[in-house]
């Protein structure tokens, strides 16, 4: 025979070898793969499990993987195995197939594929369903974890008298129990029928019998169990109405029994259980019966009542009973509605005072001194200030500042001081060089606070810092200043090995460090590296030389990361601050408990309800919980995080919140007891402004405790629109100290002002306590202004300035050329009946790329001012220009400048002048970038003088006699003369 294959070399051989080969290969392969799956599933279990341990939150990581994987195998094997004994039990009870009709041999083929494999497809279906049912249930482990540690709220719904901690902690796992024993009655139903009918224990069109004995009594009992199911949830449905939501005209979300739920609902899904329970009996009854006639027809009775009973016949009621007559129908329930929600938001303390809105002193040159004790008027606004903080303390490009700033107090001279502050953090954006190393190892922190007084600028509209430079100096005090941790902070730095990071820069040049905190996880272990290296996407991990003995990796490294990684069971505030405590700098975090089941509470989106100017342009200060629907809030923890080491620390703030004591049984020794806070932070907590937008988002409504007038909508007020931009959001609360006409100080707070439901003018203005610390802190207070007068809201008064003629002459001059007006804060003040506005006037001018306030534009009574200062504006509304005398100007006044003995400050002061002329000069040119370089040679000159001199006073004042420096980052006494004014006509933007 010839061969086919052509000899040795032909395909015979070679065919072989090859396949052989190709197993092997694949086998390989597919083993790799095996393994790669599983070391990327360690990896990121095992770099979870390092970050909670280094943090020291584990119990939180073993806690909540516990309860996933028990739920995960408990649910899963209840789910497997209520399927596969049903798929088992129809099997066992087929018929036999000696007599087989045409049906029956069609489905022989399947029957004898499935054969050789009934156990290993039994065992798969199973496994199948289960790992789903248990993925299901592990995610249902806050609803097992709040209903095993409930703690009872002392407070009863006021239909069924059942402690509220039955809606919020039991309620949600019983309905889970419920659909979870739905899913496997339906799927062991579903997989029983497809059984019965393969090996013919049912039959489709075969003529005869439709169904075996055996199958009618097994498909029967898994009926009666998917009935009895449904009773339960009749059942359950009665408690649901308490914490039912649904549409009402007197307010979106309504939660609760209304008159046709307590009237027709509630009897209907009475007895529709009743009728339930006859129908499993019935079901169950054919195990003796061998007969579906009465099931389905007990069945059928249950779906017709359940259109009729529970669809129709409320329907009637509210039809012809409620809406003929329905403000006294629904009256007592909502007076219900009305309670619990005060009580679920925390509003039912909140006490509205009745207010004019119309001065009552006849001469307003007496207001004048009243309007420094009534409120310390913040000039420099946090949200507008940032570039400026940029451009004056950024220092190099590797450093930003947040988009908007923070608010906090410092005491300065014995009072507290509305202080704007904010941090030098890294902005890997402005590195020069990036590569791996720069960006990991090199740069890896931010450095120091700087922080300016808001309620003065310099003469040149300019912050005037308490905090500044690089290091950061000025009244503060003495703090680790490094920022390993902030609200910038999202790339994951290694730091304390081998390579040397950069701390900072000054004119001797770059400045190295090497992190000496224990933070972070330990790279040394080369497991850890390689689970890192896997986890992270970079291999480089596994083998650089950059990481050594001692390298530790820093992630998860903003506020608000990490606090919702130790406490997932809290929902975060949207705005993190830092504050100087004990020596370090912590960022201080609101965190809230919350819950959707409080009966008669209405509900609100906390994405929705918290969203306004400020975040829909910085989504980073948007609450975390976006979507979340609650009914109940309480601002339960205070959440510290330190700048450099990153260490967390929560502190129960609420100790009466039954919510947070069922999650600290749950989380044992996770929550630190409130009086572990120190006085120190205790002086810079606050009233959370996400807490508040939700307060006020419900007093629009709820402020008035009369059913009547809830019903009939004629008292429901709205939050205005911010008018100092068009973006058509919702004014952002502000903070001020300030006091309240009850009150006989001033205090920390946190105001907002309502307006009518589709008008303009002014309702009422809100204020909170936010004095964290003191005995009202908390206290919501209201003005509710006359709705027979009308006094103006904030957008009308933005138009009323715009509107008048030397206004927007002024603002046309302070367009000029390519400048920006931006507007500031609106903020409103009461003063003696009526309201004070005041509204800081910003100039983004020319090369300068930098706010700085040109004007304020106050408003009272009528009286409008523009003016270049604060002091000016308040004395010509108030007509008190010649009876109250300006402050003195910070940039100098005089014809020549200081001169000193001292051949050093002398040099500085004349560098001064120099750099001043030359800003002069630019300035006349518009060059704004040689004036903004002139500035900036300015304050280096002036602050060597200051140095200059406060090293000759220091040695026993050897130099002679220059006037006293200025302080870092204020307007200092030595300027050059002839500072330029801030007027239209001498301002960059002029």
């Amino acid at each position: 025979m010839p061969d086919r294959g052509g000899g040795p070399s032909g395909p015979r051989i070679r065919v072989g070898r090859p396949s052989r080969r190709v197993r092997t290969l694949l086998m390989t392969l597919g083993v790799l793969a095996v393994l790669g799956m599983t070391f990327t599933m360690f990896a990121g279990f095992w770099t979870d499990w390092l970050w909670y341990r280094s943090v020291n939150y584990s119990s939180v990581f073993t806690t909540t993987l516990s309860t996933k994987i028990g739920l995960f195998f408990v649910f899963g094997l209840l789910m497997a195995l209520a399927v596969g004994f049903n798929i088992w039990l129809a099997h066992r009870l087929r018929p036999p197939l000696s007599a087989m009709s045409m049906e029956q041999q069609s489905l022989d083929r399947y029957r004898m594929g499935i054969a050789p494999y009934k156990k290993w497809l039994l065992l798969a279906i199973t496994a199948l369903v289960g790992l789903i049912a248990g993925a299901s249930a592990s995610g249902q482990w806050r609803t097992w974890l709040m209903w095993v540690n409930g703690v009872s709220f002392g407070k009863k719904d006021p239909q069924f008298h059942l402690d509220v901690s039955f809606y919020a902690f039991d309620l949600p796992w019983y309905r889970f129990l419920l659909g979870f024993g739905f899913a496997a009655t339906i799927l062991s139903l579903i997989a029983a029928t497809l059984t019965h009918y393969l090996y013919g224990g049912l039959r489709v069109t075969s003529p005869g019998a439709r169904a075996t004995a055996a199958a009618t009594g097994h498909l029967s009992v898994l009926l009666g169990v998917f009935v009895t199911l449904k009773a339960v949830a009749y059942w359950l449905d009665r408690y649901g109405l308490a914490v039912k939501s649904s549409d009402f005209k007197a307010t979106d979300n309504w939660t609760g029994l209304r008159y046709v739920d307590a009237n027709a609902y509630l009897p209907a899904k009475t007895i529709l259980f009743c009728i339930a329970v006859i129908c499993a009996l019935l079901f169950f009854a054919t195990l003796w019966r061998r007969t579906w006639q009465l099931p389905v027809i007990g069945f059928g009775l249950m779906v017709l009542s359940a259109i009729l009973i529970g669809g129709l016949y409320p329907a009637i009621v509210q039809k012809f009973q409620v809406q003929p007559n329905e403000q006294a129908k629904e009256a007592p329930y909502v007076e219900k509605n009305l309670k619990a929600t005060r009580e679920a938001y925390g509003i039912d303390g909140a006490q509205v005072t009745d207010y004019s809105g119309k001065g009552n002193t006849a001469d307003q040159t007496k207001l004048r001194d009243d309007v420094d004790a009534t409120a310390s008027i913040r000039i420099m606004d946090p949200n507008i200030v940032s570039p400026t903080f940029q451009q004056l303390q950024q220092m190099r490009k590797y450093y930003a500042f947040p988009t908007n700033l923070d608010v906090d107090r410092y005491n300065d001279k014995g009072t507290d001081q509305d202080t704007v502050i904010g941090l030098r953090e890294l902005n890997l954006s402005g590195v020069d060089k990036q590569n791996w190393i720069n960006n990991h190892f090199r740069y890896t922190h931010g450095y120091g606070v700087v922080a300016a007084k808001g309620t003065t600028a310099d003469a040149e509209g300019r912050p005037v810092f308490t905090e500044s430079d690089l290091p950061s100096q000025g009244d503060l005090g003495t703090y680790e200043q490094r920022v390993y941790y902030g609200e910038k902070t999202d790339a994951y730095s290694i730091v304390g090995g081998p390579q040397k990071e950069i701390d900072y820069s000054d004119d001797s040049g770059e400045k190295t460090y090497s992190y000496k905190a224990k933070s972070g996880v330990n790279l040394s272990n080369p497991i850890n590296r390689a689970a890192y290296a896997v986890a992270l996407s970079e291999p480089q991990i596994l083998y650089s030389g950059a990481i050594g003995e001692g390298s530790r990796i820093l992630y998860n490294r903003t506020p608000k990361d990490r606090v919702e990684a130790v406490a997932p069971w809290l929902t975060i505030d949207g705005d993190a601050y830092p504050a100087i405590v004990g020596g370090k700098i912590q960022w201080i975090v609101d965190a809230y408990t919350t819950t959707n089941g409080y009966p008669y509470a209405s509900r609100t989106t906390l994405g929705d309800t918290t969203a306004d100017s400020l975040t829909a342009t910085n989504n980073s200060r948007a609450v975390v919980a976006q979507q979340n629907q609650v009914n109940y809030i309480r601002n339960s923890v205070k959440a510290t995080v330190d700048a450099y080491t990153g260490e967390v620390k929560l502190y129960q703030w609420d100790t009466k919140d039954p919510v947070l004591k069922t999650w600290m049984k749950a989380f044992p020794d996770t929550v630190e007891p409130k009086t572990a806070i120190s006085q120190d932070l205790m002086a810079h907590l606050r009233y959370p402004q996400d807490l508040f937008k939700v307060q006020r988002e419900l007093l629009a409504r709820y402020h008035v405790k009369d059913a009547n007038t809830f019903l009939s909508g004629s008292e429901v007020w709205q939050v205005p629109d911010d008018p100092t931009n068009k973006s058509g959001n919702a004014v952002p609360p502000y903070y001020l100290s300030m006091k309240m006409p009850d009150q006989q100080a001033q205090a920390f707070s946190l105001t907002t002002t309502f307006t009518p439901n589709g008008r303009d003018n002014l309702s009422a203005f809100m204020a909170v306590d936010a004095e964290a610390g003191t005995g009202d802190y908390g206290k919501i207070r209201i003005l509710k202004l006359p709705t027979s007068t009308t006094v103006d809201g904030p957008k009308q008064v933005q138009s009323q300035f715009n509107s008048e003629q030397d206004i927007a002459e002024s603002i046309r001059l302070l367009r000029g050329g390519d400048s920006e007006v931006e507007y500031g804060n609106l903020l409103t003040v009461p003063l003696d009946g009526g309201l004070l506005y005041v509204e800081p006037v910003y100039v983004r001018g020319g090369g300068l790329k930098y706010p700085l306030l040109r004007k304020v534009l106050v408003t009272y009574g009528g009286q409008t001012a523009f003016e270049d200062t604060l002091d000016a504006a308040l004395n010509k509304v108030f007509g008190a220009e010649g009876s109250r005398p300006e402050p003195p100007d910070e940039g100098g006044g005089t014809d020549q400048p200081p001169t000193s003995k001292n051949p050093t400050v002398q040099q500085a002061l004349d560098d001064a002048q120099k750099a001043f002329d030359e800003g002069q000069e630019a300035l006349k040119k518009g060059d704004w970038e040689a004036y903004g370089k002139a500035q900036a040679d300015l304050e280096a000159a002036l602050k060597r003088a200051e140095e200059a001199q406060n090293k000759a006073a220091s040695g026993g004042g050897a130099g002679g006699g220059a006037t006293g420096g200025p302080s870092p980052g204020s307007s200092p006494s030595t300027r050059p003369s002839s500072t330029p004014s801030s007027s239209p006509s001498s301002s960059p933007s002029g």
